[in-house]
């Protein structure tokens, strides 16, 4: 294999993950909504609202993206994060809260694959594409490394302003740095659209989206989107949930009796989420390693599927036993376990499908894994509402095991 090249465009593939993973407000979304007076259920609903939104626009998404072109569409899905934020920051009841989290899901939708498509585009042009999950792997570990950074920044900010909102309007500030850095970024990302050719847009529309139903016929693809998207949906819709786990160990530490339960809470969850994203890095970095412990794609990514829903399980129990340090322990085997996974998985979707439609084939399977999170985030929320984050968590793990059947992967025929 040869040795990954850290050239420029390199760098502006790992600046754009760093960027883009500034995401200030990412460790304390639902102790926002909580502090707005926003129940589980709601939360539940909030986020079920986000999956159904990017669910609807996923498809359209990529189409747009790889016919008229994957750097305007990233550009004008970032000028929308923005606004997204804005209604955040001056939301104060539930509806502007979903318009701002729809807001947010339209820009997420237009964004998912787009970029990943962009990178394995390049690795293409320069006879790299062995290098899938390995480049991609590096990329990611950068991303984790700017959630590493937000965290403690976000921490810092709601320790001294003593409220949640203000992390949301300092989150527009990279995110206008990451539109810059996209029109940087050389023409031939753009795709294959060339508006000199004599092709109409809607020609080029049916030419990809045959190009997309002839990916979708081989079913090992099919497979292969449903294992990933399954386990990607469960940690979407679980993750925020080590947010409450985190506030009732802080809450019980005797440590800084002088600080009011917020300073503490921001304290907590602004190092423990300073070191999971330094380790979700390194685990990104190790996909690859990892794989070639294996004969097989499907080895892997069966693995930990199984594993996820073990950890999730182990989490809620022990948060309702009151174990909080076991708890928050088996979320950041989660996070780890899906940052292990998620570059295998797309390398193999990558590998399996059409590169005409790199863009759109991930943003079905981004598609998929909103449906997931939806149905799920939402049977968190109520189980949440019932009888605490643990219940909500054990709830949402045991949906993953009754899907379990269809989503473990075989081993393809040569």
């Amino acid at each position: 294999m040869q040795k990954i090249e850290k050239n420029s465009q390199y760098y502006k593939f790992a600046a754009y993950g760093f960027l883009k993973n500034l995401r200030f407000y990412e460790a304390f979304l639902i102790l926002f909504f909580l502090e707005k007076g926003i129940d589980y259920l709601k939360i539940g609903l909030l986020y079920s609202i986000r999956e159904i939104t990017i669910m609807l626009f996923e498809i359209p998404s990529g189409l747009v993206a790889d016919v008229l072109g994957r750097k305007k569409t990233l550009i004008a899905s970032f000028f929308v994060y923005i606004l997204s934020f804005a209604t955040f920051y001056f939301s104060n009841h539930f509806g502007l809260m979903v318009l701002a989290m729809v807001l947010f899901a339209l820009a997420d939708a237009f964004r998912s694959g787009v970029h990943k498509a962009m990178i394995f585009q390049y690795l293409t042009r320069h006879n790299r594409t062995g290098q899938k999950t390995d480049y991609y792997g590096h990329t990611r570990s950068w991303s984790q490394t700017g959630s590493a950074i937000a965290s403690l920044i976000a921490g810092a900010m709601v320790f001294y302003y003593g409220s949640y909102r203000i992390i949301f309007a300092v989150s527009a500030v990279p995110y206008f740095l990451d539109m810059l850095l996209i029109w940087s970024y050389p023409g031939y990302l753009d795709g294959e659209f060339d508006t000199k050719n004599k092709k109409s847009v809607g020609e080029k529309f049916a030419e990809v989206w045959k190009t997309i139903v002839m990916s979708l016929k081989a079913f090992s693809l099919l497979r292969i989107l449903s294992s990933l998207s399954l386990h990607t949906g469960y940690y979407k819709a679980v993750k925020d949930y080590i947010q409450p786990v985190m506030v009732s160990l802080a809450i019980t530490l005797p440590w800084l009796p002088l600080l009011r339960e917020k300073q503490k809470s921001a304290l907590v969850i602004g190092v423990i989420y300073f070191f999971l994203y330094l380790l979700t890095a390194q685990t990104s970095r190790s996909s690859g390693r990892f794989l070639k412990k294996f004969t097989h794609f499907s080895r892997p990514m069966n693995l930990t599927m199984v594993t996820g829903i073990l950890l999730g399980f182990a989490a809620g129990i022990f948060y309702l036993l009151h174990w909080y340090i076991l708890s928050i322990l088996g979320f950041v085997l989660i996070m780890l376990n899906e940052n292990l996974r998620k570059p295998i998985g797309i390398a193999f979707v990558t590998g399996t499908s059409n590169d005409k439609a790199a863009a759109s084939v991930l943003s079905i399977q981004s598609q998929a894994q909103s449906f997931f999170a939806a149905i799920m985030a939402f049977i968190i929320g109520w189980g949440a509402q019932l009888g605490g984050p643990g219940t909500g968590i054990i709830f949402g793990s045991g949906l993953l095991l009754l899907l379990l059947p269809f989503s473990l992967l075989k081993r393809a025929k040569s």
